[in-house]
C-alpha cells in the first residue's frame, strides 16, 4: 500500500505551528504544489451549509462560491468519499477530498494530479487531513478564516450562540452525534450540547423562550451550568435541579428553558433522560420510526423548585435517537401548513435508507425545515441525532 509523502505533511505541520490564520489557504497551496500537484483549491462550507466557499491564497480574487447539490465538489462534501473528475485534453484528473477534522466536515480540497491513484489520493487525503486541523486551530487566532464562512451579517444573539456550540458532530466506533440549528445568522434560543466521556455520551438540547440577545443569553447560560454540574459528576436530576436553580436565580418567574438532558451508556446501550417541557425524541430502528420515546414531560427550567423524573429505554444496535425542538414541529409554510411529525419521520427514514452520514442527515432535514418555510423560520428549529453503534466488539 502506497503511503502518503511523509515529507510534505511534517512540512506542513512545521510550517502551521506560526503561521497566522490568513496565510493558511497559501501555505497549503504551495504544499500541495510541492507534492507534485496542481491547481489547488481550499473550500469552506458556508454556516448554511448550502455553498463551498473557495479561499484565495493571495487573499484576493477568490473563484464563486460553489453549489453544494450540483457540484462534484459538493459530492465529496455530501458523501465524505474522494471524487474523481477528468480534465479534458489529458490535463489529469481533479480531485476532491472532503476537509474534515474527525467527524467534522468543514469543506474540501481540491487538486489536479497527473496520474489518478490510491497513492494520489492517500497524499492528497493526507494533506487535507492537516489542513482541517489547521483551519481548526487558526480560526480561534483570528476572523479570517470565521468570516470566509459567512455570506451575510450575523446579528449579536446568533454570535453568541456559536460561539458556545461544540463541533456539530462526533464519531468513533461506538456513537455518532450531529447536530445542525437554523436560521444560522440569528439563532438565539436554540443550543445543543455533547459529551464523550469513556463509557458515558451526555447530551442536551434547549430552546430559551423568547428571542434575540435575551434568549440567547438564557440558552448560554443553560448551557454553562449544564456543563459545569456535568464536569462536576452530578447525575441527570442534580444537573436538572441546578439548571433550574440559576435560570431562575438569574432571569427571574417569568423566563423558562425547555429541553432535554441525556446520558447514554455505551457498553448497555441504555439511554436515560430527563425531558423539561420539550417534544419528545424519535426512536428509529430496523429501517423505520418506532415512535417517541416514552417518558413523564416535566415543566420547563427556570420555574423554580421544578420535579422531574428519568426515564430510560435500551437501545439496540444501530438506533437513532433524534432530539428537536419545537421550532421543527411547528415550523409553518406560508400557507399554513406545518412541518409536522409525519413529514419529519418520513424524511429522516428517506435519509437513512439513502445511506447518509449523521452530518448529511441533519444537514438535509435542517434545510427541509427551512424550505418548507421558504427561508423564514418563525422560530429557532435544531435537531440533535445520537447513534448507538453497539457494545464493544
Amino acid at each position: 500500500m502506497h503511503q502518503p509523502d511523509e515529507g510534505a505533511l511534517r512540512s506542513l505541520l512545521a510550517a502551521s505551528h506560526r503561521l497566522p490564520p490568513d496565510k493558511v489557504a497559501a501555505t497549503v497551496a504551495s504544499h500541495i504544489d510541492a507534492a507534485g500537484m496542481t491547481d489547488s483549491v481550499l473550500c469552506l462550507v458556508d454556516l448554511d451549509q448550502r455553498l463551498l466557499i473557495p479561499l484565495a491564497p493571495d487573499g484576493e480574487g477568490s473563484p464563486p462560491p460553489v453549489d453544494i447539490e450540483t457540484s462534484d465538489a459538493g459530492w465529496a462534501f455530501r458523501t465524505e468519499q474522494v471524487v474523481a473528475v477528468r480534465q479534458g485534453d489529458g490535463a489529469g484528473t481533479r480531485l476532491w477530498v472532503p476537509l474534515m477534522d474527525g467527524a467534522e466536515r468543514l469543506g474540501v480540497l481540491g487538486a489536479v494530479v497527473e496520474v489518478d491513484g490510491e497513492e494520489a489520493r492517500s497524499r492528497l487525503s493526507a494533506l487535507a487531513s492537516v489542513a482541517a486541523a489547521m483551519v481548526v486551530s487558526k480560526s480561534a487566532y483570528g476572523d479570517n478564516l470565521v468570516m470566509a464562512r459567512r455570506l451575510r451579517d450575523m446579528d449579536l444573539a446568533a454570535e453568541l450562540r456559536w460561539s458556545n456550540l461544540p463541533p456539530l458532530t462526533f464519531t468513533n466506533d461506538r456513537v455518532a452525534i450531529s447536530g445542525l440549528l437554523e436560521p444560522a445568522y440569528e439563532i438565539a434560543g436554540d443550543a445543543f450540547d455533547y459529551a464523550v466521556n469513556g463509557e458515558l455520551v451526555h447530551v442536551a438540547i434547549i430552546d430559551a423562550m423568547g428571542h434575540g440577545l435575551e434568549a440567547s443569553r438564557m440558552a448560554n447560560l443553560a448551557l454553562a451550568g449544564y456543563r459545569h454540574s456535568r464536569r462536576r459528576g452530578l447525575d441527570l436530576l442534580a444537573t436538572f435541579k441546578a439548571i433550574d436553580e440559576v435560570v431562575a436565580d438569574q432571569f427571574g418567574p417569568e423566563r423558562y428553558v425547555t429541553g432535554q438532558l441525556a446520558q447514554l451508556d455505551l457498553g448497555a446501550g441504555r439511554l436515560k433522560w430527563v425531558n423539561a417541557g420539550h417534544p419528545r425524541p424519535l426512536l428509529f430502528r430496523h429501517g423505520h420510526v418506532v415512535g417517541d420515546l416514552a417518558g413523564e414531560t416535566s415543566l420547563p427550567l427556570g420555574l423554580g423548585d421544578v420535579p422531574a423524573e428519568t426515564a430510560q429505554v435500551s437501545l439496540e444496535p444501530g438506533d437513532l435517537v433524534l432530539f428537536m425542538t419545537d421550532g421543527v414541529l411547528e415550523a409553518r409554510s406560508p400557507q399554513g401548513q406545518l412541518f409536522g411529525r409525519a413529514r419529519l419521520e418520513g424524511l429522516l427514514t428517506e435519509a437513512v435508507a439513502g445511506g447518509e452520514v449523521p452530518s448529511e442527515i441533519m444537514r438535509k432535514l435542517c434545510h427541509s425545515v427551512l424550505d418548507h418555510q421558504r427561508g423564514r423560520l418563525q422560530d429557532d428549529a435544531t435537531l440533535l441525532l445520537v447513534i448507538w453503534k453497539g457494545p464493544p466488539g
